[in-house]
């Protein structure tokens, strides 16, 4: 029977560090799926499709330039999964878009239905790829949702894992980005007393940040789920953290 595990991929990752979407980021995505499909089922939540459309939106004129974050994820969503669709296809991979928020997780039949599409999904060798619906959750998309999405999403189909990307290693017991001498903390049992280390950097593209990462690992405490943070830049980080190759915060 093939393990499950989900991962959620944040923008960081998917611009690696730069203002536009990577496609070389996506196609090494797509290299670690089909090399890991024979033995997991994968579920991704990706987070981007602000980034997409910002990259999009270049092309418009200074005074017509879109600046809502709803119209944004709007114009950017179906960009990015063009973008999925059309380099997982090149690797010979199905995807499928699910676009929810965690509201769809708290009705009984709600819940069930998102259950057994996902594992209809699955079943018949589709990737889904799940994102919040931003254009019309106000509140989520200034909390980058997509961190507890992930966490949600975890729960709900039984996951063996979760691993989320981020643009560092894990947790640090101090801010990396400020404090070059910062320690990583390699595994958490305490969540209580790992959440004085954070502190939050915005980059003005994606909405998660260590905070939600620490909510996610919440939403998983007690349902039997490993959950990793790990940097999503890293080439082959899925693999990499299954084989326990490179750095990383674990939580079980």
């Amino acid at each position: 029977m093939k393990k499950r595990i989900a991962v959620k991929i944040g923008t960081s990752t998917l611009t690696g560090g730069t203002e536009n979407i990577s496609r070389g980021k996506i196609e090494d995505i797509a290299r670690q799926l089909l090399e890991l499909q024979d033995e997991y089922e994968i579920i991704l939540i990706s987070s981007g499709a602000i980034a997409a459309a910002k990259q999009f939106d270049k092309l418009s004129t200074p005074d017509n330039l879109v600046t809502s974050k709803q119209a944004l994820s709007a114009i950017g969503q179906p960009k990015l999964m063009q973008l999925f669709n059309e380099v997982f296809a090149d690797f010979g991979l199905k995807t499928a878009q699910c676009i929810m928020t965690h509201y769809d997780f708290e009705i009984q039949s709600s819940r069930e239905n998102t259950f057994k599409t996902i594992n209809d999904l699955l079943e018949h060798n589709y990737i889904p790829i799940i994102n919040e619906n931003d254009t019309v959750a106000v509140e989520e998309l200034v909390l980058g949702d997509n961190d507890k999405l992930s966490a949600l999403v975890a729960v709900l189909m039984e996951v063996d894992k979760l691993i989320i990307a981020s643009d560092i290693d894990g947790i640090f017991d101090s801010n990396p980005h400020l404090n070059p001498n910062a320690k990583l903390i390699k595994e958490v049992s305490d969540l209580e007393s790992i959440k004085k280390f954070i502190q939050e950097l915005d980059n003005g593209l994606g909405t998660g940040g260590m905070t939600t990462k620490i909510k996610a690992m919440e939403i998983c405490e007690g349902k039997n789920i490993e959950v990793y943070i790990v940097n999503g830049g890293t080439q082959f980080f899925i693999k990499k953290t299954l084989l326990e190759e490179i750095p990383f915060t674990r939580f079980s």
